[in-house]
């Protein structure tokens, strides 16, 4: 049988430090987005009292015993949820970012992306969709506030989610 060489006492710290820095990243998320993780109970109740705790020491200390208790959690589904975690947020904010370009550039008189929302979701409502378009663009016109706007962005937002 082969020896493993025992860790330096600068790896085990390295380690120790990793896994305080995945502890922290956990006590960031929501108390929601926590409770829908696979973690052992007594992480989980750590993590969720951390969130009432809010300056200094207290906190600090309790960060560090969420650290203690990763030492004894398999942290490797910890770590798959959290990169699904970090890759759904950004595939959200992307799809934001692609409702805002399509609702200003239909606002500002450019229709190419009502063919591209048309081609991407073939159920929408062709006249409802017109007819927001139209009310916001009056809105801007008459320099309103962007009720309508906010209308055509809840229209498209819905054309996106799951049903």
């Amino acid at each position: 049988m082969a020896e493993t060489e025992p860790k330096s006492k600068s790896q085990v710290k390295r380690e120790m430090l990793a896994l305080q820095a995945l502890g922290v990243r956990l006590a960031e998320l929501s108390a929601d987005r926590i409770k829908k993780i696979e973690l052992p109970l007594e992480l989980r109740d750590a993590l969720l009292f951390c969130k009432t705790i809010h300056k200094g020491e207290p906190r600090r200390r309790q960060l560090q015993y969420i650290g203690a208790l990763m030492r004894e959690a398999d942290t490797e589904p910890i770590q798959k949820a959290l990169d699904a975690i970090d890759n759904g947020d950004l595939q959200g904010e992307l799809r934001f970012k692609e409702l805002e370009r399509w609702r200003d550039e239909l606002i500002g008189g450019n229709d190419d992306p009502a063919d591209e929302i048309l081609g991407q979701f073939p159920g929408t409502d062709r006249q409802t969709l017109r007819q927001l378009v139209l009310n916001a663009r009056k809105e801007r016109e008459a320099q309103k506030p962007p009720k309508a706007s906010r209308a055509l962005f809840r229209f498209l937002r819905g054309l996106t989610k799951p049903v």
